[in-house]
């Protein structure tokens, strides 16, 4: 295959033309640290090689990007490479890397958003195994993480926290009684603990 042109698309892509034909489009930088010039024949391997190494580096660009802005974890690091388009292999590839090198730590993660779960948006338990789990975070840490935080005083100070500021009426109100119950469940807090915490508000008023 002859390599007929390249030419500069959006995004730092090079789009490449085989044989007078539009094929692939590669990385920038890549292209040109492959010393590849107008005329040069390639290989089916050579072309192989050369999207392997595009798809690569743009993992890793694209993957350092994200982690700028906060922690991920791998698995989520990496499912979110695949929705920017980004090939399955160079995706999980470019994350594991990362891991190796300290960037990505789903433990030190975990123990982050855990917290932020309990403590700002006032998740019960379940809640938070779930969102864990989607994160891809070990069964293992994950009860340890609850273990953590399953302090049930706690538990009930935060379903009193969620109901004075979305709920002030519920004392009053059957129907918004109704959706703060069903709002709470949603939360990821047991049933017994809700009337419990419910039940004790009432007490104190």
């Amino acid at each position: 295959m002859e390599l007929t042109a390249a030419e500069p698309r959006r995004k730092g892509l090079v789009q490449l033309f085989l044989d007078g034909e539009p094929a692939v489009k590669v990385d920038g930088e890549t292209f040109a640290l492959s010393k590849l010039r107008v005329g040069d024949e390639l290989s089916d391997e050579q072309l192989h090689e050369l999207i392997q190494a595009s798809d690569a580096r743009r993992a890793r660009e694209k993957a350092l990007y994200l982690l700028e802005h906060r922690n991920h974890s791998k698995k989520e690091l990496g499912d979110k490479l695949i929705r920017a388009q980004i090939p399955k292999e160079a995706a999980r590839a470019a994350a594991e890397h990362l891991e190796e090198l300290g960037l990505v730590d789903d433990e030190r993660f975990a123990r982050d958003y855990a917290r932020e779960l309990f403590e700002r948006k006032r998740y019960g338990p379940a809640r938070v195994r779930q969102e864990l789990r989607l994160k891809g975070i070990d069964s293992e840490l994950i009860q340890e993480l609850l273990a953590e935080h399953g302090d049930e005083d706690e538990a009930l100070e935060n379903i009193q926290q969620v109901l004075e500021k979305k709920y002030p009426l519920w004392q009053t109100d059957e129907k918004v009684r109704r959706r703060a119950f069903a709002a709470l469940q949603r939360l990821g807090y047991p049933y017994e603990l809700i009337r419990r915490a419910l039940a004790s508000a009432e007490d104190d008023g």
